[in-house]
């Protein structure tokens, strides 16, 4: 079996235009070197029954020997505040802030420490193994703690303060459950002996959720926390935790107190990956690895869904021992675009052989877009990135219980699946949970993705290079542009094509993208769609940090978590998140159909409906068999229509001027509704008795000449290259672009 796991990268930017330079981050644990070869990607789907793997090779001064070395992967999120007089004054101090654990009993963990973890100097506030509130003190000779006498309740909100008394010599500590009822209570109290004389560490930074492992301004970190933390408070003084408290509580902490040290406001700057002090020292921070924001707080109410409207009930970050936005990882080949090269997917091979008898063969994905403002084609195929990075190291088929009997049969498991099992710390998508049992809601393709790259999982960026493949094949030019390219350029980076595609599941959408198809199509624009579950889910991209996407999941939709009340607006833009439809946009009102049902057991056949018999569109379907059934082959379940499925409904957008061409009906029992077509449940829910479980084809005139075609399936795609691209899917494909290119008018409409 080939290795696929024995070098791993990533490639920044992800998307490069002509002219730009693209760096590649390599590691391997076990390789000192590999054979490295730039490719251009045709089909990165290595299935023997289809086209099989194919590439374009250039050449270029890149080809050749690279050396390799290991390149850990550090994950855990944490706040770092740098070292400053302030932190430094010796004698009586205390710590406090607002917590809400959610894995107390997994480990050691840092909330709010200044400790130097290699000298054992500092002081920290933090959690037991046994998930006990503790306090600690350090002089790098002796250290001296105290401890909760029970451990902190998961997903419970208590007041915690630690206070170091150099007068009395005593460390105390007291955490304070906000909700004391029904046996929730956990608070408490307790006193030990400590030193008569501290003075903290110089040149150590403080962090919140983690502890230091060094000194210095980026420090390596550990024991990371996983939790929320909200207003923490940093005090001159042996302070009484209701003193403490009421620091916390106080909207405008006075900043000329001289005792108050540092009184952070995570509710500023949500959309930053900045911290702020309120107090006079101006001790503000930065965030590592992307904690979630825009959290709610411990004084949230439930009087407000929008953290935008009220920021200050949404003052908790929650932290995450396994949260990865960014590898870090030096460069270790740099490649300038040539100006002349053609847009497209490519990729960075890199071959090896391992003291075994398995061959290495490993890939890092990028895309080089046409240059901006100057389309080379009348075509457009959209590379699917929010989607991509939505997916990128997915371990739904490792994690979800019900993953066989979706499919109705058993796994297979991958070597990337293997490894990804293995290695947690890559980071996972926005399908998964962290290990706290919280939803993945960032994702960024600066870390190694598995799943977005030749011989990953036949999913997404696999299935679409199967229309670039037949692209190829037909001979029809074309320039790629991917979804990020669209949010930031809009409808005028569209207005330079007569056509534009998108894939076969372009479901992650930001409002500008949308806004940009929307306005492209009342213009004229002719907008082929061969997917399914397309403009599905409302996310955004990071407004300053490249090729980093947002999604909150919320109560509705097909979901494989849900975030906490309160937590369903994006913290990057402030705008709220959950199913386009749920946000007054369904699909239909775009492309004519929208999803309705998975059905990952098998594939089906669409049947052709009268519309496709319309005299308008003749051309459509010139040199087709009417008589047939359409697409009863493809390499994704042995049909055209399948995986997930749009329909066509009238009642969510599908316009009156619509041709309804064909359908995917009686899927049988395995087409199961999405969970927002279920306003009751009952047994006749399936696609073997709900006629509202199919996939339809669909064409919709717009204005100005425009039009929309839909196919409604994810598995089309997969069926263009049956019997060597000479098929009806192909054909009906190739006439539906061909015509689309054409500037006349559509006659009749």
């Amino acid at each position: 079996m080939t290795d696929t796991t024995a070098v791993l990268g990533y490639a920044w930017p992800l998307t490069v235009s002509p002219g730009e330079a693209v760096r590649f981050h390599l590691s391997s644990a076990t390789l000192q070197e590999a054979e490295a070869t730039l490719l251009r990607v045709r089909c990165a789907d290595p299935d023997p029954d289809g086209p099989g793997l194919r590439f374009e090779v250039p050449g270029t001064p890149l080809d050749g020997r690279v050396p390799l070395r290991h390149q850990p992967l550090r994950p855990g999120s944490c706040g770092i505040v740098g070292d400053a007089p302030a932190l430094r004054r010796a004698g009586s101090f205390s710590v406090g802030a607002f917590l809400w654990p959610t894995a107390p009993r997994a480990g050691a963990q840092g909330i709010v420490t200044r400790w130097r973890d290699d000298t054992a100097q500092g002081w920290r506030l933090g959690l037991d193994a046994e998930g006990c509130l503790e306090f600690a003190l350090g002089d790098g000779a002796s250290t001296w703690r105290v401890s909760a006498p029970q451990p902190l309740l998961e997903r419970e909100w208590v007041f915690v303060t630690a206070a170091y008394d150099a007068e009395k010599g005593e460390l105390r500590l007291c955490q304070e459950s906000l909700d004391p009822q029904a046996g929730r209570s956990r608070t408490a109290g307790a006193v030990a002996a400590g030193p008569r004389h501290f003075a903290p560490p110089a040149e150590v930074a403080l962090v919140f959720a983690a502890q230091a492992l060094e000194t210095g301004v980026a420090p390596l970190t550990a024991a990371h926390y996983d939790g929320k933390i909200d207003r923490p408070r940093l005090c001159a003084g042996a302070l009484s935790p209701g003193r403490l408290r009421a620091l916390a509580e106080a909207l405008h902490p006075a900043p000329g107190d001289p005792g108050l040290l540092g009184a952070w406001d995570f509710s500023r700057g949500i959309s930053t990956d900045l911290i702020h002090d309120l107090s006079a020292n101006r001790l503000d921070g930065w965030l590592r690895q992307t904690p979630a924001r825009a959290m709610t707080g411990a004084n949230w109410d439930g009087s407000t869904q929008q953290w935008t409207e009220r920021p200050h009930l949404y003052g908790a970050i929650q932290f995450h021992s396994d949260d990865m936005h960014d590898a870090g990882w030096e460069a270790d080949l740099e490649f300038r675009v040539p100006r002349d090269w053609k847009s497209g997917f490519y990729a960075l091979r890199l071959r090896a052989r391992e003291g075994s008898d398995d061959p290495v063969e490993s890939f890092v994905a990028f895309f080089i877009r046409a240059p901006l403002g100057q389309a080379r084609s009348k075509l457009a195929f959209v590379a699917s990135t929010a989607t991509f990075l939505a997916y990128a190291n997915s371990a739904l088929r490792l994690d979800q219980v019900h993953a066989e009997s979706m499919l109705e049969g058993l796994i297979a498991l991958s070597r990337d699946d293997v490894y990804l099992q293995e290695h947690r710390e890559l980071g996972l998508s926005t399908y998964d949970t962290h290990s706290d049992g919280s939803g993945w809601c960032y994702s960024t393709a600066k870390r190694p993705v598995l799943n977005m790259r030749p011989r990953g999982a036949t999913f997404n960026y696999g299935n679409d290079t199967h229309i670039i493949d037949w692209l190829e094949q037909t001979g029809q030019d074309y320039d790629v542009i991917t979804d990020e390219d669209i949010h930031h350029q809009g409808a005028q980076l569209l207005a330079g094509y007569r056509c534009v595609v998108t894939g076969s599941h372009p479901e992650y959408f930001s409002r500008a993208m949308l806004d940009a198809f929307d306005s492209y199509q009342r213009d004229g624009g002719r907008h082929v769609y061969l997917g399914g579950n397309g403009f599905y889910w409302r996310i955004a991209f990071h407004p300053t940090l490249p090729h980093a996407m947002e999604i909150r999941r919320g109560m509705l939709g097909l979901r494989t978590w849900e975030g906490e009340a309160g937590e369903n607006s994006l913290s990057y833009t402030g705008e709220p998140s959950g199913l386009w439809r749920a946000n007054g946009r369904p699909p239909q009102r775009l492309v004519g159909v929208g999803f309705d049902a998975q059905v990952f057991t098998r594939s089906y056949p669409y049947r052709w409906l009268e519309g496709a018999r319309d005299p308008r569109l003749s051309w459509m379907v010139d040199g087709i068999d009417l008589n047939a059934p359409l697409g009863d082959f493809g390499l994704r379940g042995g049909g055209a229509a399948g995986l997930e499925v749009d329909r066509v409904d009238p009642t969510l957008g599908s316009a009156p001027g619509m041709v309804w061409l064909a359908t995917a009906d009686r899927l049988d029992y395995g087409g199961v509704p999405t969970l927002e077509e279920l306003r009751t449940l009952h047994r006749g829910a399936m696609g073997d008795q709900n006629a509202r479980v199919r996939a339809d084809i669909a064409f919709t005139p717009t204005a100005r000449g425009g039009a929309v075609f839909s196919t409604g399936s994810i598995a089309w795609a997969c069926a263009l290259s049956h019997d060597g691209y000479d098929n009806a899917v192909a054909r009906l494909t190739g006439n539906v672009i061909r015509r689309f290119l054409d500037p006349c008018p559509f006659e009749g409409f």
